[in-house]
């Protein structure tokens, strides 16, 4: 494929991802993820024919006009799109696959200060989120996708999203999930808590504690049921006054407030952005 060909592809896939784009002149002007994409193309040359020094130079050039910085001898494919740009590194031995994308501030960076493969694969069609950083030689496989902010030190199977520090894989809830999650439900609402909070996939830490002890205190709740009607087929005489009833009035519509916002901000979630 020409260049002049590459180039309309270029400016063909942002205006396929990117909705602010609202012509070609706009493109050209405002894009420094496309320039830098541009620039670098010339740097590779290059670097591949041993040119680093001149290679080196033009892709410090390229760093200070557009706030991004990729190495030369980095290997980019197709329809690559890097939004806004600013603060995006992408490291020597880095390989980008076809139609991918990275937000800013994205780092694909390296671990080790020994020569050699150091830096991320990304296969075809995956997106990086703002923030992001994955380090390593690892490989992101077709269609991954990381959120924002995240730290990504492991491969990414086809087609997960991977979020949170260190990246973890955000897992579709199954039905043993979802009958823990149903029964958490239940305690909580018992005990005057926000059942939100626990749900069994929600990669908050904090959340997944307090879910683990309401599983644990159901389980007390059962088995002191059965102690008492044991004790009661014996003819003792325990458990006989109701438990009181805890008193949650004070926070109970602030929380459900709460749990509300929480639940909007769950929901609006995509880790693409």
């Amino acid at each position: 494929m020409g260049v002049i060909s590459r180039m309309k592809e270029d400016i063909e896939s942002i205006y396929h991802r990117d909705p602010a784009a609202n012509s070609t002149i706009e493109i050209l002007l405002n894009y420094p993820g496309m320039q830098a994409i541009w620039l670098h193309r010339i740097s590779n040359k290059l670097w591949l024919k041993k040119w680093s020094l001149l290679a080196r130079c033009l892709s410090t050039f390229s760093r200070w006009l557009t706030g991004v910085e990729i190495h030369p001898g980095a290997t980019i494919g197709r329809r690559f799109f890097i939004d806004h740009g600013m603060g995006v590194v992408i490291g020597e031995t880095a390989e980008i696959g076809d139609d991918c994308t990275l937000y800013h501030s994205v780092t694909l960076g390296g671990t080790t200060w020994q020569s050699g493969k150091r830096h991320p694969t990304l296969c075809n069609n995956v997106v990086i989120g703002a923030g992001a950083k994955v380090l390593g030689p690892i490989t992101m496989h077709d269609g991954a996708r990381v959120g924002s902010n995240s730290v990504v030190v492991k491969d990414v199977e086809p087609g997960k999203t991977v979020v949170g520090i260190p990246g973890r894989v955000v897992a579709s809830p199954s039905v043993e999930s979802k009958e823990t999650s149903e029964r958490r439900n239940q305690m909580a609402k018992k005990y005057g808590f926000d059942a939100y909070a626990v749900s069994p996939d929600n990669p908050d830490p904090v959340a997944n504690a307090i879910g683990q002890m309401l599983d644990h205190m159901h389980l007390m709740d059962s088995k002191v049921q059965e102690l008492c009607q044991a004790v009661q087929t014996m003819g003792g005489e325990v458990c006989t006054e109701k438990l009181p009833e805890l008193n949650v009035d004070e926070f109970d519509e602030a929380e459900r407030a709460a749990a509300h916002k929480r639940k909007q901000e769950h929901d609006g979630f995509d880790p693409i952005i």
